[in-house]
């Protein structure tokens, strides 16, 4: 199978174990990465750096120059260490899916599962919290292989179901962190935007990096209704009943003024906002985390 393929969420779907899914998504990602430009750091990845005027030549990994013929420093360990926490939004309207195998929800743990991979792999402690109205399970973070077994088996436990909270769930997170960490949320944000804009803002404020990842089903982003439609909000039942002809441009609109705003806002306070739908290749997200990752 080429490597690509092993990042595409419709093959993804077809594995059942969450552990598979988690180790087919990585091992596409680091295939990608001899194109990509983090080229040389997919064997070492970011617990190096360039080598540059200034560097004691004694720091030179002979090993990883004989891999890339190229000549890169290794970071003392106090440098690379970075503590992740994965925030999995787990309410109903994660549950969606339109036409195909992977839900929302579905897409969101294997994403969470393959960060975890690498993180691990990379020695960063990682941590997992799911939330939907208040913050519901926790596992601090950690590097032991028991750790990934642990994160694995709540994510491939889990259910999405009733309301959510992201707002007073960020909030309960900044209360609960005592060290500068890598804050990774995987949400539809179907939410009222400004009470979640400030809980990021304390975040931010709290010396936190802040990764958004921003996750909405493929027909949520490209909308590809026909006829009369019946629209239900997931977590109160309420319906909406239009006609999807004349409701497609005003849609599509408030869609793409909703992703520039939180786009926006999130630029203001430096944190990193990325778009991403159901339909996406996984590589996108993890590319995201080996930046801030690098840039540690």
């Amino acid at each position: 199978m080429p490597s690509e393929n092993y990042l595409k969420p419709e093959v993804i779907a077809r594995i059942k174990r969450l552990d598979l899914r988690a180790k087919f998504i990585v091992k596409g990602f680091l295939h990608g990465l001899h194109s990509s430009p983090f080229q040389g750091f997919s064997v070492e990845f970011s617990e190096h750096h360039r080598y540059a005027p200034g560097d004691d030549p004694k720091d030179i990994d002979w090993l990883v120059y004989a891999k890339t013929d190229k000549y890169y420093v290794r970071k003392f360990e106090s440098e690379t260490n970075l503590t992740g926490y994965l925030l999995i939004d787990q309410s109903a309207s994660m549950n969606y899916t339109f036409r195909q195998d992977i839900t929302k929800f579905d897409y969101a743990v294997c994403l969470a599962a393959a960060l975890a991979y690498l993180m691990i792999h990379q020695r960063d402690p990682v941590g997992l919290l799911t939330f939907g109205e208040n913050i519901s399970r926790c596992i601090k973070p950690g590097t032991r292989p028991s750790q990934l077994s642990a994160i694995l088996s709540l994510l491939s436990g889990m259910t999405p179901t009733g309301k959510t909270d992201i707002a007073k769930a960020l909030h309960q997170t900044a209360a609960m962190l005592r060290h500068q960490s890598l804050v990774m949320i995987i949400s539809d944000l179907l939410t009222e935007e400004e009470p979640v804009l400030e809980a990021l803002r304390r975040l931010k404020f709290a010396g936190h990096d802040i990764l958004l990842l921003h996750l909405l089903d493929e027909a949520e982003v490209n909308f590809p209704f026909e006829g009369p439609l019946l629209l239900e909000e997931p977590e109160t039942q309420e319906t909406l009943r239009v006609d999807s002809d004349g409701f497609r441009n005003e849609y599509l609109r408030q869609i793409r003024d909703f992703r520039n705003r939180l786009a926006e806002e999130c630029a203001k306070i430096g944190a990193d906002y990325l778009p991403l739908d159901t339909g996406m290749p996984f590589d996108k997200a993890l590319a995201e985390y080996l930046s801030k990752r690098r840039g540690a």
